[in-house]
């Protein structure tokens, strides 16, 4: 009797703790819209403080045992903040103001691969709000087909006015989490996991205030995941060729499924499946402009954050010659953990990581590709790091305030010496385990 009190009165307090964290969580995003300060300064101070309470959060939220129902209401209650922002100006980023720009042009049949914003021959299309907001206005556009649709079912839906945008982004964070409802019932992990996605910070801010279009990227991944461990993987490749049309992060994701495959027809369709829609896409395109252009010149000379590329870059002091030694030290990396024997859902998060690691440009969306991992991963490297990606908003402020994009070493250590370190330890865990297994 004495033993179940006592069992009923730690539920309670995991509850409480995870319901106070709940609360702080989402009343500290509220705060946005409210605080005193400079437009940067607010996102930042919400940004970092948000990011740290999730620390807590997480930390409690794995001795606790919430009810479906509370866990059902934290999700509702998530999405209702991030809906609050459907009319907030973008802080941490213009990006939104691009693919506003991007989905005009289409709409007025231009290809978005034919001219930069600030060409002449698009002075007809220029307005108060746009190609003005347009960042690098003399590039043009680094985004996949599929993103360009996107973009012009957004402008049809609202035109210069953001909330269309984010309404899609909404509906994309909605399907993802639904996705790993579904994703952690098949893999038999406990659903109050979905929170470590659904009440992190870094996706509630990076696409319901700054519209990342990364967020449809998410859900094309997760669903797909979940239709391949429930062998429909036709479908499976299909979401797979969608996530990357997005962000080729899913890439990731081929070579260890060709791998895996025992049949050679399975190992055909891997490869051929997601080529084939890949290709298509920019069949519209390639007549009369260069769909490649701007993000040949985007991967060849963009940089920021990336902490193996600024360490090298140190060094040698050469843009091209560190993202050479990035990309060559990323497959050395991942070519063991493609021929391991860990689970998919393993092996895709370490390549994810290491990914961010090695590359030479990692915005605090980018990490939002990890984020979405975190409900089946359970890995305190990725949790750290989608916190510590708050760091970044110290460049912002930078920027905002003294006009100079400037990285801070201190900041870049500090962001990514526990993560690198919480790595290196699970990663020495899991060998530790798998030797005893084989013993």
């Amino acid at each position: 009797m004495r033993e179940t009190e006592e069992n009923g009165s730690t539920i309670r307090t995991g509850i409480l703790k995870i319901s106070a964290g709940t609360g702080l969580l989402l009343i500290g995003l509220l705060l946005i819209h409210w605080l005193p300060l400079s437009a940067a300064a607010g996102y930042a101070l919400v940004f970092v403080s948000t990011s740290l309470i999730f620390l807590w959060f997480a930390w409690t939220l794995q001795s606790s045992e919430p009810p479906t129902w509370f866990i059902l209401l934290a999700v509702v209650l998530a999405l209702l903040v991030q809906l609050s922002f459907l009319n907030l100006t973008p802080i941490g980023s213009d990006d939104v103001y691009r693919y506003m720009w991007d989905g005009k042009v289409q709409a007025s049949g231009i290809s978005p691969y034919r001219f930069a914003p600030n060409d002449p021959a698009l002075d007809s299309l220029h307005s108060p709000l746009i190609p003005v907001s347009v960042n690098h206005p003399d590039m043009k556009s680094v985004y996949f087909p599929l993103t360009q649709w996107i973009f012009y079912g957004a402008y049809s839906l609202s035109q210069e006015s953001l909330w269309g945008y984010k309404l899609i982004l909404l509906i994309a964070q909605i399907a993802a989490i639904t996705g790993l409802f579904v994703l952690l019932k098949k893999l038999r992990i406990p659903p109050k996991y979905v929170l470590l996605f659904a009440l992190c910070p870094l996706p509630i801010l990076q696409f319901g205030l700054d519209a990342h279009v990364d967020a449809v990227g998410l859900p094309l991944l997760i669903i797909g995941l979940a239709l391949y461990l429930d062998s429909r993987k036709t479908l499976a490749y299909v979401l797979f060729a969608l996530s990357i049309s997005i962000k080729p992060v899913a890439l990731l994701l081929l070579p260890v499924l060709f791998l895996r495959e025992k049949e050679v027809g399975e190992k055909v369709k891997v490869l051929l499946v997601p080529s084939i829609i890949l290709a298509v896409q920019f069949l519209p395109y390639v007549f009369g402009s260069d769909p490649f252009e701007g993000l040949l010149t985007f991967t060849s000379h963009w940089t920021f954050n990336g902490v193996v590329f600024e360490t090298l870059n140190l060094y040698y002091a050469n843009n091209q010659t560190s993202r050479l030694i990035c990309a060559a030290l990323l497959v050395l990396a991942l070519l063991p953990l493609y021929r391991s024997k860990k689970n998919l859902t393993d092996v895709l998060y370490y390549s994810v990581i290491l990914l961010l690691l090695f590359s030479p440009v990692v915005h605090p969306w980018y990490v939002t590709w990890l984020a979405v991992l975190l409900p089946f991963a359970r890995r305190w490297s990725g949790i750290v790091y989608s916190a510590a990606a708050s760091l970044t908003a110290y460049t912002i402020v930078q920027f905002k305030l003294h006009g100079t994009w400037e990285q801070s070493a201190l900041v870049l250590a500090l962001e990514y010496l526990p993560v690198i370190i919480l790595l290196i330890l699970e990663l020495r865990d899991a060998n530790d385990s798998s030797q005893t297994a084989g013993a």
